[in-house]
């Protein structure tokens, strides 16, 4: 069956129209609470409007009442009460409103997060090495994060601005419609302008973001635990301290130049909203003294005024308003960037589960695979720091298989293995990329311990991961138990295969949790037990907190024998049926790895095991040894079937045991087949 490659997302539209539908359905849960939002905001905005119209009243009727009869101050008290009533009832609405935006935008957000962390736990393994920690990081906390004022207090602040205008507009014209046109005369051209503004601080803030999002990625590559300890060692410090001081440098840079854009465009707008109040007058002088216009009472005057400032003051903030948006569309335009990724590894429509209780025999059937290369992503428009920025983030070990919905660019790195031979017809864009695993055949039966050994870089770890489909073959079959693992449900697929690895990951946990991964109501009975199996057990009744011990980040409070076994514990909680052993003991001391060949030959026992080895001795014996080279399968056997032949396995044996002096090698020493051994000097 051949391999098929994931359908390319539509192409994603950098304009505002094609993301509010996608916003939208953010909001679309909570349209209840909206309503009840949009009604409170309109009646507070109404409401707004009503004290000017009040205030005309007491001039003209109250104060001075225009046929000159006195202060009439029972109206005046009832004006007066409503004027107060207005307003308490004006405020009460808008700590309602404010609470049921704040709500809606948060959980709004929090449904993003959890929907787009979902969505990268489905991404294949490839698109993980080829992308930053750091980015990932970014993109999932600061740009969530930098749309949510948004949709807690930008949204409304638009519909309020909105009717407020609107509103005063129309009350500005009741009262008079030649003032109106004074007001608002240069309106137009403040319209022009926030739109050049806003353009640029779009531009501003995608880099700035961009710059951001490299920061964290210094920040998790430097101060992680493994970053420390490489800074250290290597005293890298101040080169560490200069990677991020420059980036930081830049940060501020953008930073102070994003809230700089339009400072002087907002200036001009305050200026005329502080002077058009004098023409306003001067405007009214003029229509009162010439005695051609409409009768203006110092009521009317009055109450224009406080309505024109009404109006100028949602103008602005609404002109402000639409800088915030822009901003946010490039932040929402980078998460659906992730979200319209899609995995290139899937369930298939048909896919079953893999039947309980299978023995575990595996099959590789012409297997042929090459990893794709990454695929680095930009919004529109990128500038040229962004794509420098991104390009350093594209490298990385074997490339994702990914699809976009913005643009794409691929880098292909020069391998020495085969290409694809010549009579298969491939793309041209295939045939460009060397093959990682090439023409592979071979069947491991239920049981069996089958050992792959060879240079490095041969394709040995890749050859194994696409057993649990962590890759996807693009020729050829991979087969457990006689299933197409495509075929399969990836969840039984998982369940099936258990793995531990060179460098075993352990959660900043206690130990009993990070066994409780593998099986989460597992009992601490059956932890004592696995643990036990694993030689581990009185090593962590030794701890003070015993299973309650933290381990520290990725384990760095235990040794690398302790991590190890402690994995392999977790392995036989699983208790899967298919075992992938990845270079499991070639970073421990002889002690160490005496301890952990116990552990693993008890996990072994009775499931089929696929073990990754550069040191001959801990495979010798296996039941059948498959020499891998350059992606290819170039020889197989037993050991001593091996040995016995002039190929690569009996150069690689000659090449460890010294023609038979050596009976091991280890890292902190070596073992001669006499029994006498010698330590390595440092």
């Amino acid at each position: 069956m051949p391999a098929t490659s994931p359908t390319p997302p539509p192409k994603a539209s950098a304009d505002r129209s094609s993301l509010l539908p996608r916003i939208w359905a953010l909001l679309r849960p909570y349209r209840g609470w909206l309503l009840l939002v949009g009604a409170a905001i309109v009646t507070s905005s109404l409401l707004g409007i009503v004290n000017p119209f009040l205030t005309r009243t007491v001039f003209d009727h109250a104060l001075f009442p225009i046929d000159g009869s006195g202060v009439d101050l029972t109206l005046l008290l009832w004006l007066v009460a409503t004027m107060i009533a207005v307003t308490l009832a004006g405020s009460v609405i808008s700590v309602g409103q404010s609470y049921l935006t704040t709500k809606v935008g948060n959980l709004s957000m929090a449904d993003l997060r959890e929907r787009l962390f979902a969505h990268l736990e489905k991404m294949e393994l490839a698109f993980f090495t080829s992308t930053k920690t750091g980015s990932i990081q970014s993109r999932l906390a600061n740009d969530v994060g930098g749309v949510r004022s948004v949709l807690t207090t930008t949204a409304s602040s638009i519909l309020s601005n909105v009717v407020t205008v609107a509103a005063s507009l129309i009350a500005m014209l009741l009262l008079s419609w030649q003032l109106t046109l004074l007001a608002v005369a240069l309106l137009p051209g403040f319209v022009y302008l926030q739109r050049r503004v806003a353009a640029r601080r779009r531009v501003l803030a995608r880099k700035t973001q961009e710059s951001l999002s490299d920061m964290t990625a210094i920040t998790e590559e430097a101060l992680s635990v493994s970053g420390v300890l490489l800074t250290k060692v290597f005293n890298q410090a101040d080169t560490e301290l200069d990677r991020y001081r420059a980036e930081n440098a830049r940060q501020t840079e953008l930073q102070v130049r994003q809230a700089m854009t339009g400072q002087g465009f907002f200036a001009v707008v305050s200026a005329f909203m502080a002077i058009t109040p004098a023409l306003v007058y001067l405007l009214a002088g003029y229509l009162i003294g010439g005695g051609s216009g409409p009768e203006i009472s110092a009521g009317t005057l009055v109450a224009f005024s406080t309505l024109q400032a009404r109006l100028l003051q949602p103008l602005v903030s609404l002109m402000r308003v639409t800088l915030d948006v822009q901003t946010s569309m490039a932040l929402f335009r980078r998460i659906f960037e992730y979200l319209d990724l899609q995995p290139a590894i899937v369930d298939s429509p048909n896919a079953v589960d893999l039947p309980p209780h299978s023995p575990g025999r595996v099959e590789l059937d012409d297997v042929y695979f090459s990893y794709p290369p990454p695929v680095r992503l930009t919004t529109a428009d990128p500038d040229p720091v962004a794509l420098q920025s991104l390009a350093r983030r594209g490298h990385g070990h074997g490339g994702g298989a990914l699809r976009g919905s913005t643009n794409i660019s691929r880098n292909i790195s020069s391998s020495r293995l085969p290409t694809q031979p010549d009579p298969v017809v491939e793309s041209s864009e295939q045939r460009s990329r060397p093959w990682a695993v090439a023409g592979t055949s071979l069947t491991i039966e239920p049981g069996q311990l089958a050992a792959f050994v060879g240079p490095s870089g041969a394709g040995k770890t890749t050859l194994c991961y696409l057993v649990p489909r962590l890759y996807e073959v693009d020729r050829g079959a991979v087969r457990v138990d006689g299933y197409d693992v495509r075929d399969l449900t990836m969840s039984s697929l998982a369940e099936a295969v258990g793995m531990v690895t060179q460098d075993p990951y352990l959660l900043h946990a206690s130990i009993a949790d990070n066994l409780r991964y593998a099986k989460p109501d597992a009992t601490d009975a059956e932890l004592h037990e696995a643990a036990a199996a694993a030689n581990i057990h009185d090593r962590i009744l030794g701890f003070e907190d015993g299973y309650d011990t933290l381990v520290g980040e990725r384990g760095f409070r235990l040794s690398g024998g302790e991590k190890q076994r402690l994995a392999i514990a977790r392995v036989l909680l699983k208790d899967p049926r298919v075992l992938i052993l990845d270079e499991a003991t070639s970073a421990l001391d002889t002690v160490s790895e005496r301890l952990v060949q116990q552990a693993l030959a008890e996990v072994m026992r009775g499931r089929t095991t696929l073990a990754i080895a550069h040191r001959l001795s801990t495979i010798a014996h296996a039941d059948v040894i498959f020499v891998i080279d350059e992606g290819r399968l170039v020889e197989s056997g037993t050991h001593a079937e091996l040995v016995a032949r002039p190929g690569l396995y009996a150069r690689l044996n000659a090449e460890q045991f010294g023609g038979g002096q050596v009976e091991c090698r280890c890292n902190d020493g070596v073992r001669f087949t006499d029994g006498t051994g010698a330590l390595r000097s440092w």
